[in-house]
């Protein structure tokens, strides 16, 4: 098994878990300012840097959610004639908030120690250095996606609890990019991508291949780092 395949599961448990233990504060957020989220609320740590060009919003979208009516009627976003996406000001201000809540939200859900059984905030320092780590190393490989969301954006002084929620958002758009790269040089859509079962030989060795295109971004680490990679996030709740 590649290592990429080995810790992409990982990732994917430490960032759905913190997506879902901030969800009521994401809500209570929406009632106090009246405002919808839409794709800021998944690709803030992009947006807030610069706009999101036309073939990032076609890769970021290509799963769904490509429907921008209620960001415009908003006003939290708007597009150029080049269909380049980028936050108002009212989007900027809001999208700030979104991310100190997710960040405030991840830092009470890690910092569950279980009687002292796991870390808790202790691990986020160290999971923040080798993060960044590896989206400094993924500006080589990333597709239009990962170019988008990197580098991310931090405010000055920003905590590791927002540093790790961020920069792991970011990450998962280097898989993105490969998986999207496999099937379509597969030549499938993602219609016909998504109407294989996972074992169909096709659908297995899109998997594969998208393994190889992600790859290269954890040569960035020795080979105990990656072990460490894996025993951090490990160590942080669902």
């Amino acid at each position: 098994m590649s290592y990429a395949a080995l810790v992409r599961p990982a990732i994917d448990r430490v960032y759905i878990g913190m997506r879902a233990a901030a969800r009521d504060r994401l809500q209570e957020l929406t009632e106090q300012t009246g405002l919808r989220q839409g794709l800021n609320t998944s690709f803030y740590f992009g947006l807030l840097a610069r706009p999101l060009p036309a073939d990032g919003f076609a890769a970021v979208t290509a799963y769904g959610a490509c429907d921008m009516t209620d960001e415009l009627e908003q006003a939290i976003m708007a597009v150029d004639d080049d269909g380049n996406w980028s936050l108002t000001d009212t989007g900027h201000t809001y999208t700030l908030a979104l991310q100190q809540v997710i960040a405030d939200s991840a830092q009470e859900h890690w910092g569950q120690t279980f009687r002292g059984a796991l870390p808790g905030v202790a691990a986020l320092p160290r999971l923040a250095e080798l993060l960044g780590v590896l989206l400094r190393a993924g500006e080589a490989t990333g597709g239009p996606a990962f170019r988008a969301a990197t580098p991310v954006y931090e405010p000055a002084g920003a905590s590791y609890a927002l540093q790790v929620s961020t920069r792991l958002g970011a990450l998962r758009h280097h898989r993105g990019d490969a998986h999207r790269a496999a099937w379509a040089a597969a030549g499938l859509t993602l219609d016909q991508l998504q109407a294989l079962s996972p074992d169909d030989p096709l659908r297995v060795s899109i998997e594969q291949d998208t393994n190889r295109r992600d790859e290269p971004i954890y040569q960035a680490l020795t080979e105990s780092e990656r072990w460490e990679l894996l025993g951090l996030l490990a160590a942080l709740p669902n």
